[in-house]
């Protein structure tokens, strides 16, 4: 509601209120209904005022404005409803005297009886002033407290753009005809940026071809996206015989790199047609586009329940549903397994053949473009003949030796949403033992159980069955009652990135004081002057390592990171596998989670293979890697 406010004009905090607390009323009742309506005040003041760049002072005046308007109504609904209060009242006094007759059986208690029933008395007489004081207060309580704490996290996300989004493009009154598109010697540079993040891009994308754009992280790959979406360049021209027609009908759709990120459906079905007019709804083939996306018979399904490379396909038929004529796949790609990135170019490339379209996939990984019509190398903001080579990591050798028992799974089992109609079985029986300072990988595809395995053991998750214990040095307990023993660094990094800058990021995990941020920077290859630098400048390598910073700065006894390469380009790559070597040698327990087998297995102990919620061995003590080996069954 405070971003609302702060970004939109009044009439839309109101419009959302009123929809909202309609909502709220019909799914949760009156009680919940009034507490949103508090929220919106509350978020709508803090949010204006720092609209027009007010203070704490307008912030209080605005407050006991509020409470007083709240006030009045709460106390004119009560004098207007006065048999209903009288009965209220009735029952508080009978409830005093009860306490007064029951305090005069003892002779000292008797003081005590005479003052309740005398103060239930004089709060009766002036309830009005007692229950609206009380709103009032409660107001300016809450407007100041929320100015410090709310406040601060609107001046953190005032880099976010506003209505001239970067994606979005301007007012085009052309008819939509995105192709063919032609760009030559076009440039672009960020407001504020040193240096162009395009320069002398010269491309043409028609009707019918399957074009990659292939580049590492920062090269300019989803600027160039922009552009093909409608974003005017700063410098050189971008023709197309009419507008770009982003979201329209016959325009171009995009296909982004976090699938749960596009998904607004509750139900697949609903999810392909979502935000499409009715009558266009009701001309969409649904079974048809959900069969050719390899999605067939699942219209019904809950969105919640697919895997990331299902979530990818059901946005390709969302986008498709909307017939475009340009299709932009950025790095839809990189947060998905092996096997299901195979699947989605294999689908991208064969739509151009199939209907009047272009598909342009942004990617990473080379090997996503060998499928391609044209492949587009980019490096530094310019075409490039080839990228750079970066070597692969070699097969890390163990420096000190590993210890006991330290983590124990012992038939874990769990279903989401158990006992209601869409329960969904994610985990069955997995037996594991981790043992100290040992490395272990577990692989599986995308929807396999990984995610649901790391938050167990990570303590975050109660598993449905079994157990999963931490044997520290004097006892075991389940590690859901040793919470911050496990830590856990999410796969997107930088969700797990909560304070303003490095340093106090770090310094909130444990790291108290500028020797031990240093000390953590320095664990994980990061220059000590990034302790100043916001959280919002980092890029994805710099964010994974400043989040594997925070967590060795808590000490923790188990560090468990789930797909801690996914999104990153060979060199980013390379660089979190070497550090993860060195925090394994410096006697960290690591469990690494990922479908990246080929480079994490270079610095892991043991692999154990999880596939539809099962280890494929249970006596995964005997999964030992050995180079060279492909992943055939539960062993690489």
């Amino acid at each position: 509601m405070g971003l609302l406010a702060h970004r939109h004009r009044f009439r839309a905090q109101l419009a959302t209120t009123i929809a909202g607390t309609i909502v709220t009323f019909v799914a949760a009742g009156l009680l919940a209904a009034q507490n949103l309506v508090g929220i919106a005040v509350i978020g709508g003041i803090i949010g204006t005022v720092k609209r027009r760049r007010g203070g704490l002072p307008a912030v209080a005046a605005l407050s006991g404005l509020a409470g007083g308007v709240m006030a009045t109504l709460t106390v004119g609904m009560l004098l207007v409803l006065s048999k209903s209060r009288h009965l209220l009242f009735d029952n508080v006094r009978n409830l005093a005297g009860g306490v007064e007759s029951l305090a005069a059986r003892v002779s000292a208690l008797k003081p005590a009886g005479h003052w309740v029933a005398a103060s239930v008395d004089t709060v009766l007489h002036w309830w009005w002033l007692l229950v609206g004081g009380g709103i009032v207060a409660a107001m300016l309580a809450s407007g100041v407290f929320s100015w410090f704490v709310l406040g601060a996290v609107l001046d953190r996300l005032a880099w976010l753009p506003g209505r001239d989004n970067l994606l979005d493009a301007p007012d085009d009154d052309r008819p939509v005809a995105p192709l063919p598109v032609t760009l030559r010697q076009v440039a672009f540079r960020y407001p504020d940026a040193r240096t162009e993040a395009l320069s002398g891009i010269d491309l043409t994308v028609d009707v019918g071809e399957f074009v990659a754009i292939v580049g590492h992280n920062g090269s300019g790959k989803s600027t160039l996206t922009r552009i093909l979406a409608g974003r005017p360049p700063t410098g050189g021209t971008v023709t197309r015989p009419g507008s770009a027609g982003l979201g329209v009908r016959g325009g171009t759709a995009m296909v982004l790199q976090r699938p749960e990120s596009q998904t607004l459906g509750v139900l697949v079905a609903d999810d392909v047609v979502w935000g499409l007019p009715t009558a266009d709804a009701a001309g969409v083939d649904i079974d048809g586009l959900l069969a050719e996306v390899g999605l067939a018979g699942m219209g019904g399904r809950e969105t919640a329940t697919l895997s990331g490379g299902q979530q990818q396909r059901l946005a390709v038929a969302a986008a498709l549903a909307r017939r475009p004529t340009l299709l932009i796949a950025d790095e839809a790609t990189s947060m998905i397994d092996p096997e299901g990135r195979r699947d989605l170019v294999a689908l991208l490339a064969d739509l151009p053949r199939r209907h009047p379209m272009a598909v342009v996939l942004v990617t990473h990984h080379e090997a996503d473009a060998a499928a391609a019509d044209r492949v587009v190398h980019l490096s530094d903001g310019r075409c490039v003949d080839h990228l750079p080579a970066w070597p692969r990591p070699a097969r890390a050798a163990r420096h000190r030796p590993m210890g006991e028992d330290i983590l124990e799974l012992r038939g874990v089992a769990h279903t989401y949403n158990r006992g209601t109609p869409w329960e969904t079985p994610a985990l069955h029986g997995i037996d594991l033992t981790v043992r100290r300072g040992e490395a272990l990988l577990v692989v599986g595809g995308n929807g396999s159980g990984k995610s649901t395995l790391a938050w167990i053991m990570a303590g975050l998750t109660i598993p449905s069955a079994g157990s999963c214990d931490l044997h520290e040095f004097t006892r075991t307990r389940p590690v859901h009652k040793r919470i911050g023993a496990v830590q856990l660094a999410f796969q997107h990094s930088r969700l797990q990135l909560q304070r303003q800058t490095v340093g106090e990021e770090i310094e909130d995990w444990g790291g108290h004081g500028t020797a031990a941020v240093g000390k953590a920077l320095d664990a994980v290859g990061l220059d000590r002057v990034l302790a100043a630098r916001s959280v919002e400048k980092l890029s994805g390598g710099q964010a994974k390592r400043v989040v594997l910073a925070a967590l060795v700065a808590g000490r923790p006894q188990v560090v468990v990171l789930d797909e801690p390469l996914a999104g990153l380009d060979p060199e980013g790559r390379a660089g979190v596998v070497e550090l993860l070597a060195r925090l394994r040698d410096s006697g960290h327990t690591l469990i690494v989670i990922s479908h990246d087998v080929s480079d994490v297995a270079a610095v892991c102990d043991r692999i154990v293979h999880l596939r539809d919620g099962r280890l494929l061995e249970n006596d995964a003590a005997a999964m030992e890697y050995r180079p060279g080996q492909d992943l055939r069954g539960g062993v690489r």
